[in-house]
């Protein structure tokens, strides 16, 4: 009976998270300079509206709210997995180095190469993504190797080196950024403040394979990060091959939060608060976490873009601003609380 109970809440979590979700998309849609009613939305969803609508919310908005889920829903995991791994309430892609890791090397990009017309065509989009998604996977690169001691890495070794490699990372950023020209300059600040940068179909498409791949394995590995938070002594004594398993999911965790960094830019925090309050409404399984966390981090994100557009219009506020302002307080009571 209580098995019931609990399956029945976790289901009807997962339906009230994707109902919300879905009214702040209804919300989200409307959002901006251009205010579309609701019933004139829905007429040009269905095909039937003018071909200015058509153009605001197909090519706009559309891709902009997508995006958000999808970004939300990869940072999310990611945090989660890093949880997990570390067996620390407190990591996250952002605390851990992995989003500096990412913005220095869009940096880097930018000072050398941005406005010299050595990237031109179609794949200059793809750029930054690639840039800021290699810069990812050589912090977590630097944290696993620098974090390697007596054949073994201990989860405490791994957040305190990936606090470091944080902190030289953004050591490193503020240097180039300060011999930038000043247009460049503008756009490295505000693609490290976090926003939706990459408004269109293109991105999208080139983001939701990561997803698509990375989080249902990450789900199928579930057991093996219930079982990697207890202590790896433990895990290596009910038969888990401790090593390997860590660096397949921390290749994981990077993976989709480099990807959702290169569109989203650097967005701290989210990965903390999402896997945090799954955690509270559901337990620690994370066969139950994931895809709570998922879908939380998909609300929380939309949320935060949609309120980032609304509440100092006709200016938007980066997104990752509005979730800083929202998670700082949690992770300082997260840190009084755990430490």
């Amino acid at each position: 009976m209580n098995f019931l109970k609990r399956a029945n809440k976790y289901r009807a979590l997962l339906i009230i998270t994707l109902f919300l979700t879905a009214i702040v998309f209804i919300i989200s849609i409307n959002a901006g300079q251009i205010k579309i009613p609701f019933n004139v939305v829905m007429t040009t969803l269905l095909g039937n509206g003018t071909p200015q609508n058509e153009l605001t919310i197909f090519q706009f908005r559309l891709p902009r709210i997508v995006l958000a889920i999808l970004v939300g829903m990869g940072i999310a995991v990611s945090g989660a997995i890093l949880q997990g791994i570390s067996q620390n309430p407190l990591a996250d892609p952002g605390i851990l180095g992995i989003n500096s890791g990412a913005g220095f090397a869009v940096v880097l990009y930018m000072f050398f190469f941005q406005g010299t017309g050595f990237f031109t065509g179609w794949a200059s989009v793809f750029i930054m993504p690639f840039t800021a998604l290699l810069g990812a996977f050589l912090a977590a690169f630097l944290i696993y190797a620098l974090s390697w001691k007596n054949g073994q890495v201990t989860p405490v070794r791994l957040l305190l080196v990936g606090i470091g490699i944080n902190a030289a990372f953004g050591a490193g950023m503020i240097i180039f950024q300060m011999k930038m020209e000043p247009n460049n300059f503008m756009k490295a600040i505000i693609w490290l403040s976090g926003t939706i940068w990459g408004t269109n179909w293109t991105f999208v498409w080139t983001l939701l394979p990561w997803l698509i791949i990375l989080i249902p394995i990450t789900i199928f590995k579930s057991k093996v990060l219930d079982v990697m938070r207890l202590s790896d002594s433990i895990a290596i004594g009910v038969g888990v091959r401790v090593e390997q398993e860590r660096r397949l999911l921390l290749f994981i965790s990077v993976a989709l939060a480099g990807a959702c960094v290169s569109v989203g830019g650097g967005i701290t925090f989210l990965g903390l608060i999402a896997p945090h309050i799954a955690r509270r409404l559901v337990g620690a399984t994370h066969a139950k976490v994931l895809p709570l966390t998922a879908a939380l981090g998909g609300l929380l994100l939309l949320s935060a873009d949609t309120l980032g557009r609304v509440i100092m219009a006709p200016m938007e506020l980066p997104v990752g601003i509005v979730v800083s302002i929202l998670g700082a307080p949690y992770f300082i009571y997260l840190l009084i609380r755990n430490v």
